[in-house]
């Protein structure tokens, strides 16, 4: 028996991550697969019991690791994304949230024969779209920001209202004589508990971290405590309000400025995809075959009309009299995939009704099962040609990320954002990450080798990254990182020491291309810009002439007159033209080599405050990953 169940919980964790691997293969929604394995798993082959395996436990299992992965979702949202979609958002969560609900309990009881609460009750459930599908979507799609902010933003935050409702329905349907004043009261209630402990348990956490009441090894253990706890308690109050307070948990640890909290996103990040995948397998596996295919066509015009008419109108009346385009009204009324939060609610609600004498209630499952298949596959396979076909997407994005933020490296990003090119910056330090705010330029502090980079950093308008550390192996793997996200060609690092006697280095086998020079390395720059040597810009007149200066002028940005930005490389560096502009560097002994007529001259810090600034750079990459060292800010702008 220990053997048995031993295996089949073996099973569950090799057929999550092989689906979650294969899905990364082929480029699609790993729910499909996480759900098409689960179904092969239990109802085909019956190699996976969960009454079996996991009995009364798996329903608890089930809320608690959404709680998790709820407040994952909230450690991604920043508030400052809020400036430009705030109207918008707010009508997704209330008025769209009202038409989504009441039109698919109409067409529910229409379409699906189901009696009036329980289809009230489903349209409850489908209130929420799946931040678990949604997030993946957009950072594949790459959508400009204000698409990507809204859609992430209803995804989180859609999940708790769509179950506090589902539960306050569930509640209303087992009473004897239902009383809408008490379910009115139970929404407060629900709010209020929900807010003051997730922001209560945050602030508390914090605290603790900030005056080091906790060794840093204990921190993720003892966050993880404390959403569970804080989930438990919630609902100890008021029935699901838990989901809504680890929502609000996790926003309120993301936005505070007084502890860097990146380690401790790291390890949810993780954690959630285990939960994930492991949480569809086994919900996968309950499924019942006969009672899916007794729904008949009357469940695929449902999700038709759930589709192409609910989704549509309540996005319409979200964004009326808004500045989005119809082109934006389309793609959001295009992106409403169901996830994990509807699959597990419909389970646990479904088996509850049944226990009380409702066996109609088991159609409730492999509806909510139909719903989260469909969307996932239609939206996840027309979304991104759909953007791209409405120009959403910015194929031609001219923006560089810079990874690494140290003294010159904001000198390059100073220019190229005074020359009109968007630019944003990394850097584990956070010495170095405060210094690039106080040059006015938008850094996150962030490790760019984890995949939580990709939620929370907004690459809308960029188009090149350019990995400019001094350790050669963190910029192999950053260009290697990126790779999922940007076209290759678009991916530069500096050169390795060893890379002209020894062409077999890292960077050679799968890093990105060479910037600037094979022998322009980090060490050369440092020396450089310590030395005197200032940013350039250069009118390219004659383009004979201009070449001819090139052994004492190190070229590194090239802008056309259309205005794109061409990166130097060392393999290939772009063709001159007359009237384009090159950005590079000079040396001081050099400063004649151009007349006043052809350069601009772009003023930086002296020798003395270019070796202040590289020695500090220096000390703080040593010491980047002791927080005792520098002060920790807000990384986000």
């Amino acid at each position: 028996m220990e053997s048995e169940i031993l295996g089949v919980m073996a099973l569950v964790i090799v057929l999550s991550v092989t689906a979650q691997w294969i899905a990364w293969r082929i480029k699609l929604p790993s729910i499909l697969l996480l759900l098409s394995f689960g179904i092969l798993a239990g109802p085909v082959t019956h190699l996976i019991d969960t009454e079996h395996l996991l009995g009364e436990l798996l329903f608890p299992v089930v809320s608690l690791s959404v709680a998790i992965i709820l407040f994952e979702g909230g450690l991604s949202l920043r508030l400052d994304d809020l400036r430009d979609i705030g109207l918008v958002f707010r009508r997704l969560i209330s008025i769209s949230v009202m038409i989504t609900w009441g039109l698919t309990a109409v067409f529910a009881h229409l379409l699906l024969n189901l009696s009036w609460d329980l289809s009230i009750l489903l349209g409850a459930i489908l209130i929420v779209t799946g931040p678990t599908v949604v997030i993946p979507m957009l950072n594949q799609i790459r959508p400009n920001a204000r698409l990507n902010n809204v859609l992430r933003w209803e995804g989180i935050v859609i999940d708790p209202i769509g179950a506090v409702i589902a539960v306050l329905i569930f509640e209303q349907i087992i009473l004897t004589e239902p009383a809408p004043g008490a379910a009115i009261l139970g929404v407060i209630e629900t709010i209020v508990d929900g807010v003051f402990i997730g922001y209560v348990a945050a602030r508390v956490l914090v605290e603790a971290f900030r005056r080091r009441w906790v060794p840093e090894y204990l921190q993720n253990p003892v966050v993880l405590m404390a959403v569970l706890g804080a989930f438990t308690l919630s609902n100890m109050l008021r029935a699901e309000s838990g989901l809504l307070t680890v929502t609000v948990m996790g926003i309120a640890m993301a936005n505070q400025r007084l502890y860097d909290i990146r380690h401790i996103v790291e390890f949810k990040e993780n954690l959630q995809v285990l939960l994930i995948s492991s949480l569809f397998i086994l919900l996968g596996a309950r499924l019942n075959i006969e009672s899916l295919l007794q729904l008949g066509v009357g469940v695929v015009i449902f999700v038709v009309f759930l589709m192409l008419v609910i989704r549509p109108l309540s996005v319409m009346a979200a964004t009326w009299r808004s500045d989005f385009t119809f082109k934006e009204k389309l793609f959001i009324s295009w992106m409403a995939p169901r996830g994990i939060v509807a699959a597990s609610v419909a389970s646990i609600f479904s088996l509850e009704l049944i226990e009380l004498g409702r066996p109609e209630a088991d159609v409730l499952v492999p509806i909510t099962f139909v719903v989260i298949i469909v969307t996932v596959a239609v939206y996840g396979l027309t979304a991104g040609r759909l953007a791209q076909m409405m120009g959403l997407v910015q194929e031609n994005a001219q923006g560089v990320l810079f990874v690494g933020a140290h003294g010159w490296a904001r000198k390059l990003a100073l220019n190229l954002k005074k020359a009109g090119f968007k630019v944003i910056l990394a850097d584990s330090s956070a010495f170095n990450v405060e210094q690039a705010h106080n040059d006015g330029l938008r850094a996150y502090h962030r490790d760019v080798l984890t995949d939580s980079i990709m939620d929370e950093v907004d690459f809308s308008g960029i188009g090149h990254v350019l990995s400019l550390t001094p350790n050669d192996e963190v910029n192999s793997l950053a260009s290697l990182h990126f790779k999922d996200v940007f076209d290759s060609h678009s991916i530069y690092q500096l050169a390795h020491p060893d890379e002209k006697e020894n062409p077999d280095v890292v960077q050679s086998r799968f890093g990105g291309q060479t910037l600037f020079g094979s022998d322009i390395t980090y060490e050369k720059l440092s020396l450089s810009f310590s030395t005197g040597a200032k940013l350039y810009t250069v009118d390219v007149v004659d383009v004979e002439q201009f070449s001819s200066k090139l052994d004492q002028f190190i070229p590194l940005f090239v802008i056309t007159p259309t205005k794109e930005l061409l990166i130097w490389t060392a393999d290939e560096p772009p063709i001159l033209q007359v009237d384009q502009t090159v950005i590079g560097i000079l040396n001081e002994e050099d400063e004649g080599l151009f007349d006043r007529s052809e350069t601009a001259f772009t003023p930086m810090p002296g020798v003395l405050t270019s070796i202040i600034n590289d020695a500090m750079d220096k000390m703080d990459t040593d010491d980047s990953n002791d927080n005792d060292k520098h002060p920790v800010t807000d990384t986000s702008l």
